[in-house]
């Protein structure tokens, strides 16, 4: 499995990475290996500010629907259509282009708090 470094995560299995004053958020390699085939993409936040760990869409699998959380406080700027169109990208590359949306963090200082590669991998038991 591929944990980059660069990346924060949260214990609800999403990443977090800076791109300026953007941050863009998606799920990691471990998510969704456990979630299997991703069939289905929906987000309805766009334009919407919301808190740390608010629900900001779903992800379906063939067997499951798992809610997405948004890492930090901030406003949803921009929704990867790719993944709307082919959600088969969040398995394939969800560093890549599997990524979900991109958000105006409210205070990016709040990234910081968040797992490093480390502690995530320690927390998923690798």
């Amino acid at each position: 499995m591929n944990f980059p470094a660069d990346l924060r995560y949260t214990n609800e299995h999403e990443w977090i990475k800076i791109d300026g004053d953007v941050a863009i958020v998606g799920i990691t390699d471990f998510a969704q290996s456990e979630l299997g085939d991703i069939v289905f993409v929906e987000i309805d936040t766009l334009g919407e500010t919301l808190e740390a760990n608010a629900i900001f869409g779903t992800v379906e699998a063939v067997k499951t629907v798992s809610d997405l959380f948004l890492p930090v406080a901030g406003e949803i700027v921009e929704v990867n259509s790719k993944v709307i169109d082919a959600p088969e990208l969040v398995n394939e590359d969800p560093y890549g282009d599997g990524w979900l949306v991109k958000i105006k963090a409210s205070d990016v200082q709040d990234i910081d708090a968040l797992l490093d590669v480390d502690s995530y991998k320690q927390f998923i038991g690798l």
